[in-house]
């Protein structure tokens, strides 16, 4: 391409001087021009037999756009510097070519963008609706044209279907065609105007970097402007969109939302949404199919009929529901008449027969809800006898259950929407319930027909069920639902039965009869059937709640109940957001750029308060799994017996003790019993001073040992931070022995040596000040550090200085003890090092405030000689007997051994990832303690794509940390009772994250 040509026709009829760069176009040339100064322009050449009328029309099109809502980020028409906006001049070959100039817009095509999130989809279709709308009283001759790609015109492909061979895939297309058939005359009668005809996932423009927020900077292309109903220019835009996206219908309905929210669309356009998005791709698949046939070397003419193809044969979007769903996302009836059943339903609350024979008035209301119900207790699993006992607590009397109630008791692998336990979820009750006797008799509200009645006699399912049809005075239909019934009724009533108002039609089941519940009925009120006919969800899945109320809503009328009495309210995040940061210092910080509420958790899962599960791979603490029923036995048992302190004998203490000198080298004979970590390397630092007489401390920078005065003192990580208090006279910092990112590196066989030798100058510092050397601390694999493992023999040769200086060696193993190394208990077993105090912390007591300090019989005979040590809680009875559970636990389910075993799949599919990605720098760790670390194109710290991937992570519900200096590592430290489905989860999701991120 002879770009010199076109950069002479650029200044000579604009007068600006510029490099050209060839882009995309199917049949025009169009360049990028960039100026020296880094300004830029798009430079349009027509192919050679365009005709004007088509460049005028876009022209046109863009200052009218321009002059109705300048806001929209389309291009801006540059005109020559004789004020032309277009120019004709000859290409190299000599032919006439229209050449015309706009502006340029940043950012990169959607379809090179990533994540495409929802506020994303929502807001392009706002833009094209807002440009849509611009263009309502646009005119053009141009725009009413004989034209393969206005979609009024689509029934073309009709005979041309032969063209696709495969004839599972040419019965899709035909399929589709008569669909479209049907609903040409409606599209026909609606009003045409301009619209833009081709929105396109390379028309749409994305700007922001991988730590902002994604937004459309740009509406480019309107060489396809033509006339026809703006519901065609949506369908088109639709058709892209949901091409490859993991979650189409959410994207749809997002893209809709904005579109209306700019343009509002008549029920009637919502409903042809879905339709004419299939029928678009039916065009670009024929299309490119014979245009492949004429051009087979030309790439372009088929670039997105493989994600079309796979959209149409595999999607898996519910077409019964989707014009619901649509609706209910622009906020519009959600079938034909609803409006009219919710105002019939709200001038008739009071006049309804009582459901249960009864006024439900004054009955109570009992709560299951994820914030206020312990039950069950695995929320993976539900055993019979436990569905049985469902509001046990409530008694056998009657009392209801909420609407809009996010519920945990629906625990079986059918209410997940994915493979592993963290996928998606169905937990939001969609039903009022009845609880009360099996055999209660239900009274119909009003008159109804049968539309189903049936026994579905799974675990956790309806039982027997009954759907009662009804209509209202104008003849709108809508139905009613009652599930967990005695199956009697099933061999009893039959579709089409009338069904009385107040007669006594159903009576309820019991455990044995109804889905293995408690008895009692699940009441619950649709608008329509369309998409579920007699298989309703009863529960839905928290993020679908748009379309859930407003096709199930509160059916507290029919009880003539008032809204409030029925509907659950959980508790508003964005209040205790709030709250928390009027009641709450600032530096009081948050894990994610959109926090996350956690209200239950199990094992390594948590809960927030709509019960969307999280899968924890970042919560040391929890070191058995959140929940553990065997420690809230022990702490139920203690709190009901006493709980006192170490100034009063019990066998609790010493067994606590006995238990982890168990674990320890025969030289640490005596423990002390402490509150946190954080105290207990307070009084460490106590013990160092009371032992050698010295005040010095070297210790590894960027470590971490609590948040004391004193703790902070030895916490590099703390002192050195803004605002910190600096480093102490008395410390001395050495490197962290990081041998990928250290001043030795891992060709290095002398590293852990030269490592080591750094503390000879820090001691002979210390000693040179008048402090001497009381000890070193570290952690003993650094954490915050970056998740570092030492190279082996750099902790012993360490301590032989120490010592040799009179000091003592601490080993702060509350992040690596306790087993999580899997192939070792403790981290100085992996250095073989001996040393002279260990301290624990958080995960002995697995949320309960348990600090360990434990040391040598000499270092403590020396701290003796001081005043009295007492901790007041520290020891309690109820610390040492959780404390000595979670070590049992530990041993008992064999949790060491799993935490080496995942940690091996884990490193493995980390590894794995890391060849296939260059933001991966380094893979390090050991058993359930891994870091991952970042880096940028140069082999800088990534400390941006560290936090795009943590939050990403986050959105799929996998809760992992960030560390290091450079805050580029990502941490993953589970409870040790992550499964392998768990771990296959955490790799596949992260790999697609950082996917996302390399688009990014």
């Amino acid at each position: 391409m002879a770009f010199a040509h076109w950069a002479a026709a650029l200044e000579a009829r604009w007068g600006i001087t510029a490099d050209l760069r060839r882009l995309d176009g199917e049949y025009d040339l169009n360049f990028l021009a960039e100026a020296a100064d880094g300004t830029g322009c798009i430079l349009k050449a027509m192919r050679p037999d365009c005709a004007p009328g088509l460049v005028e029309m876009q022209i046109a099109a863009l200052e009218h756009i321009r002059a109705r809502n300048s806001a929209l980020p389309l291009p801006r028409v540059i005109r020559t510097t004789s004020g032309a906006a277009v120019a004709e001049l000859p290409d190299e070959d000599g032919q006439p070519r229209l050449i015309w100039l706009l502006s340029r817009l940043p950012g990169r095509c959607y379809a090179k963008a990533a994540p495409k999130a929802a506020a994303l989809i929502r807001e392009a279709g706002a833009v094209l609706g807002g440009t849509a709308a611009a263009l309502a009283d646009f005119r053009h001759e141009g725009l009413d044209r004989a034209f393969k790609w206005d979609l009024t015109q689509a029934g073309w492909i009709r005979d041309r279907t032969e063209c696709i061979t495969d004839s599972g895939r040419r019965d899709v297309i035909e399929s589709i065609c008569a669909d479209f058939a049907k609903l040409e005359p409606d599209l026909a009668a609606l009003p045409k105007q301009a619209i833009h005809n081709d929105a396109n996932d390379y028309n749409l423009m994305v700007t922001g970097e991988l730590t902002e927020p994604r937004r459309i900077s740009g509406l480019i292309d309107l060489g396809d402007m033509c006339a026809a109903p703006r519901v065609c220019d949506l369908a088109i835009a639709a058709a892209y969109i949901v091409l490859d996206h993991p979650e189409p219908e959410a994207a749809l309905a997002a893209l809709v939302q904005g579109y209306h929210s700019a343009y509002p669309l008549s029920p009637a356009e919502a409903d042809l949404i879905w339709p004419l998005l299939r029928m678009r791709l039916a065009v670009s698949v024929v299309n490119s199919t014979l245009m492949a046939a004429e051009n087979p070397d030309d790439p372009y003419v088929t670039i997105s009929q493989a994600p079309a193809w796979r959209f149409l044969e595999g999607s898996s979007v519910n077409a019964g529901l989707i014009n619901a769903r649509l609706r209910a996302a622009c906020g519009l009836p959600v079938a034909e008449g609803a409006d009219r059943v919710l105002a019939f339903l709200e001038t008739e609350r009071g006049r309804f027969a009582p459901l249960m024979g009864q006024d439900l008035g004054g009955v109570p209301m009992g709560s299951l809800s994820v914030e206020n119900s312990t039950w069950p207790q695995d929320p993976f699993h539900m055993p019979p006898e436990e569905a049985a006992r469902a509001g046990a607590e409530f008694g056998t009397g009657l009392w209801l259950g909420y609407y809009n109630e996010p519920r945990l008791i629906y625990a079986e692998p059918a209410f997940r929407k994915g493979p592993w336990k963290a996928s998606n979820r169905r937990t939001v009750h969609l039903a009022v319930d009845g609880f009360a006797p099996a055999g209660t008799p239900l009274y119909a509200p009003l008159e109804g027909t049968v539309f189903a009645v049936e026994n579905r006699d799974s675990h956790l399912d309806y039982g027997g069920v009954i759907i009662l049809r009804h209509e209202t005075p104008a003849g709108d239909a809508f139905y009613t639902l009652y599930g967990h019934l005695d199956p009697e009724c099933c061999g009893r009533l039959t579709p089409g039965d009338r069904i009385a108002r107040d007669e006594a039609f159903c009576r309820l089941g019991d455990a044995t009869q109804n889905g293995g519940w408690a008895p009692h009925v699940h009441f619950q009120l649709a608008l329509s059937t369309q998409g579920m006919e007699s298989d309703w969800p009863g529960v839905a899945d928290p993020d679908e709640l748009e379309l859930w109320h407003a096709l199930c809503p509160n059916p507290a009328p029919l009880l003539n109940l008032p809204d409030a009495k029925t509907r659950y309210q959980p508790t508003d995040k964005a209040a205790v957001l709030e709250g928390r940061r009027a009641h709450f210092a600032a530096n009081l910080s948050l894990t994610y750029s959109d926090p996350v509420m956690l209200v239950r958790g199990w094992r390594h899962h948590l809960f927030d308060e709509w019960g969307r599960p999280y899968l924890d791979a970042y919560n040391n603490v929890p070191h058995v799994g959140h929940a553990h029923p065997r420690i809230q036995a022990v702490a139920a048992d203690q709190l009901k017996r006493m709980n006192s302190n170490t100034r009063y004998l019990h066998p609790a203490q010493v067994g606590f003790a006995e238990k982890i000198l168990s674990k320890m080298p025969d030289h640490l004979e005596v423990c002390f019993f402490v509150n946190s970590g954080t105290e207990a390397n307070e009084l460490a630092l106590r013990l160092a001073r009371a032992h050698t007489g010295a005040k010095g401390m070297v210790t590894p920078d960027h470590g971490y040992h609590g948040n004391t005065t004193g703790a902070v003192d030895i916490s590099a990580y703390k002192f050195n931070k803004p605002g910190g208090p600096g480093q102490p006279e008395w410390v001395e910092l050495v490197d962290v022995a990081d041998d990928y990112r250290g001043r030795f590196r891992r060709d290095d066989p002398e590293r852990a040596q030269k490592f080591a030798d750094l503390v000879d100058p820090a001691i002979a510092r210390l000693q040179a000040k008048g402090h001497g050397a009381a000890g070193f601390i570290a952690e003993t694999f650094p954490s915050v550090g970056g998740q570092i493992i030492p190279p082996k023999g750099y902790l012993p040769a360490v301590y032989e200085k120490i010592r040799a200086a009179g000091g003592i060696c601490i080993a702060d193993e509350v992040q690596t003890g306790l087993g999580r190394l899997g192939d070792y208990y403790f981290g100085f077993e992996h250095q073989g090092a001996s040393p002279d105090i260990v301290v624990l912390g958080k995960p002995i007591g697995n949320g309960h405030p348990i600090g360990v300090l434990v040391t040598t019989r000499a270092i403590a005979e020396s701290f003796a000689k001081g005043p009295e040590f007492f901790s007041t809680f520290g020891g309690s009875t109820l610390s040492c007997r959780i404390g000595k559970e979670v070590l049992d636990i530990v041993d008992d389910e064999g949790l060491q051994e799993n935490a080496r075993l995942q940690g091996e799949v884990l490193r493995a599919g980390l590894r794995t990832l890391q060849a296939r990605h260059g933001a991966i720098g380094d893979v390090r760790g050991m058993g359930l303690f891994l870091g991952v670390e970042l880096i940028g194109a140069d082999g800088s710290e990534g400390a941006g794509l560290c936090a795009f991937v943590k939050n990403r992570m986050r959105d799929h519900r996998i809760l992992i940390g960030s560390e290091g200096p450079g805050d580029n590592i990502l941490k993953i430290r589970p409870p040790l009772t992550i499964e392998s489905a768990d771990a296959e989860m955490l790799l596949e999701v992260l790999g697609r994250v950082l996917t996302e991120a390399e688009l990014g």
